[in-house]
C-alpha cells in the first residue's frame, strides 16, 4: 500500500501533484471549494480537520505525513499595497503538526516565520520559473541551492491582477505558458499564481518516503 499524505490548505493540487509523482496517496482539505483538485478532497477548515483526527483518533492510523501550505498573504508584499489584514497561521499550523507527531512539511513563501527553513527555486529544478519557496520539516530535508546562472530569462505566473513588475524575466503570456513553466496542466491562471510546482514536491516527497521507510 502506498504512504497516505494529508495535504492541509491544499488548493488546487500543485503540492499534491509531486507527492503523488513520488508515490503517495494523497488526500486534500481546503475550506473552499477546489473543482480542479485531482484527488481526494474534503472541504473542511484545515486545522478544524487536523483538530479532529487528534480529538478522535490517531493520526497515525490515517495517515503517514502531512504538508500544510497556510495561507502567505500576511507574510508577502500584498499586506503593504492593499493596507488589510491577513490570517497569520504558521505558528497555529505548526503546533497542530507537532501534536499529530508525524513527520511534516510546511511551505510558505519568503518571509514567512518558518523555523530552520529550506528554499527551494525552480531554476534548481530546470524549470523556467523561480518561484522560490520556504520549507520546514521536523525531519532533515536536503535540496540543491539557486542556479540562477544557468535558468536564462525566468518567467513569471501571476493571476489577472497580481504580480506587479518583475524585477527580472518576464511575465508567462496566458495561461498555456503559465502552465507549462509550472509543469502543471490542470489549473486555471488564478489557481497557477497560487501555486507551486510539483517538481518541489516530488523532490520533498521521495526524501519524505525514504524518511518513512527508515523510521518504519
Amino acid at each position: 500500500m502506498k504512504p497516505r499524505l494529508l495535504d492541509l490548505f491544499c488548493g488546487a493540487g500543485g503540492a499534491a501533484m509531486g507527492y503523488h509523482q513520488a508515490g503517495f496517496e494523497v488526500v486534500g482539505v481546503d475550506l473552499h471549494p477546489q473543482l480542479h483538485y485531482p484527488f481526494e478532497f474534503v472541504q473542511r477548515d484545515a486545522l478544524g480537520y487536523i483538530g479532529e483526527l487528534l480529538h478522535w483518533e490517531d493520526p497515525v492510523a490515517s495517515f503517514d505525513a502531512i504538508h500544510a501550505s497556510p495561507p502567505c498573504q500576511a507574510y508577502t508584499t500584498l499586506r503593504h499595497r492593499t493596507g488589510g489584514t491577513y490570517p497569520d497561521m504558521v505558528a497555529e499550523t505548526r503546533d497542530m503538526l507537532e501534536q499529530a507527531d508525524l513527520p511534516y512539511v510546511i511551505e510558505n513563501v519568503v518571509g514567512a516565520p518558518l523555523k530552520d527553513p529550506v528554499m527551494v527555486c525552480g531554476s534548481s529544478l530546470g524549470l523556467k520559473v523561480r518561484r522560490h519557496r520556504l520549507f520546514e520539516t521536523n525531519w532533515d530535508l536536503m535540496v540543491p541551492p539557486c542556479a540562477h546562472g544557468g535558468q536564462g530569462v525566468p518567467i513569471g505566473v501571476y493571476g489577472t491582477g497580481g504580480g506587479g513588475q518583475m524585477t527580472r524575466g518576464v511575465k508567462a503570456n496566458g495561461v498555456t505558458e503559465a502552465r507549462a513553466v509550472m509543469g502543471i496542466g490542470w489549473m486555471t491562471l488564478a489557481e497557477l499564481a497560487q501555486a507551486i510546482p510539483p517538481a518541489y514536491t516530488e523532490l520533498i516527497g521521495h526524501q519524505l518516503m525514504q524518511h518513512i521507510r527508515v523510521a518504519a
